[in-house]
C-alpha cells in the first residue's frame, strides 16, 4: 500500500530552533496545527503543507487507550514482528486491518471519521492497525492512491514519535511534527501527495533538539476510499 523513494534524502540529528521562521504562528491556524509541535526546514515548506496537515493533542482519554489496546493486543500477539514489509517501507513491525469493533472503540473511531472526513465522504470500512516495535521504524514513502484516497487519519498509541514530511520535489523542504501518545493526525492534499512521510527511529527521534524517546507505538488509522 506504500512506496519508498528511494531518491529522497533523509534529514539527520536534531534541529536547530532558528528553523521555526517568522510567520510560523501565523501558518499554525488555531485547532489545526499546533505551534508547539511543528518544526520546519522553512517557511515554504510550511506553507504547503499545513493547508492539508492537522494534529489535535489528547484527542482519546488513557481509558479509550487503553480500551483500544485491550482490544488489538489479544489478536496482535499472534503475530510475528516482521523484519521487511512488502515494499520495503516498514521495519519491526506486524498489521492487521479490523472490521468489527467494540462499542466503546467504536465510538472512538466514529469521532475520528467525523473529525477527518466531511460528512457522507465513501470510507474504507476496514481500519489499518499498524504495531512497530521501540527498535522499528518506516521509512519515507507516500500512501499509494490506488488504495486509499486524499485522506489519512491516525491515533497515536502507547508511545510519542516524530513524523518527518519531505517534499518529493525538492527534498530540502520538510516539516518534523511531534506526534504525542494519544494524538489524532491528519494528512490530506499537498501534504498527502507532494511529501513522503515517515516516522523516526529512536536514535534519529529528537524535535527541537530534545531527544524524544521512542517505545513501542501502535498506530490506528482510517482512510477514505480512493477516486474512482
Amino acid at each position: 500500500m506504500r512506496f519508498w523513494l528511494r531518491g529522497v534524502s533523509r534529514p539527520r540529528g536534531p534541529r536547530s530552533p532558528v528553523a521555526l521562521l517568522i510567520g510560523l504562528s501565523r501558518l499554525c491556524h488555531t485547532g489545526a496545527l499546533p505551534e508547539s509541535h511543528v518544526l520546519p526546514s522553512c517557511q515554504a515548506a510550511m506553507s504547503r503543507v499545513s493547508p492539508g496537515l492537522r494534529l489535535q493533542t489528547d484527542f482519546i482519554t488513557g481509558e479509550e487507550e487503553q480500551e483500544l489496546c485491550r482490544e488489538l493486543e489479544p489478536i496482535l500477539r499472534k503475530r510475528r514482528y516482521e523484519s521487511g514489509h512488502w515494499d520495503d517501507a516498514i521495519h519491526g513491525f506486524r498489521e492487521i486491518e479490523r472490521l468489527n469493533w467494540s462499542p466503546g472503540c467504536s465510538a472512538v473511531l466514529q469521532r475520528v471519521r467525523e473529525e477527518a472526513f466531511p460528512s457522507g465522504q465513501a470510507q474504507l470500512s476496514l481500519v489499518h492497525v499498524l504495531d512497530l516495535q521501540k527498535e522499528g521504524y518506516i521509512k519515507p514513502h507516500v500512501d499509494s492512491v490506488k488504495f486509499c484516497g486524499n485522506t489519512i487519519a491516525g491515533i497515536c498509541l502507547l508511545s510519542s514519535s516524530i513524523m518527518r514530511l519531505v517534499c518529493v520535489n525538492s527534498p530540502e523542504e520538510w516539516v518534523d511534527l511531534l506526534l504525542p501518545r494519544r494524538c489524532l493526525y491528519i494528512i490530506s492534499g499537498t501534504a498527502r501527495y507532494d511529501f513522503t512521510h515517515e516516522i523516526l527511529r529512536d536514535e534519529e527521534s529528537f524535535f527541537n533538539g530534545e531527544h524524544v524517546e521512542r517505545d513501542r507505538r501502535i498506530s490506528v488509522i482510517c482512510r477514505n476510499l480512493p477516486a474512482s
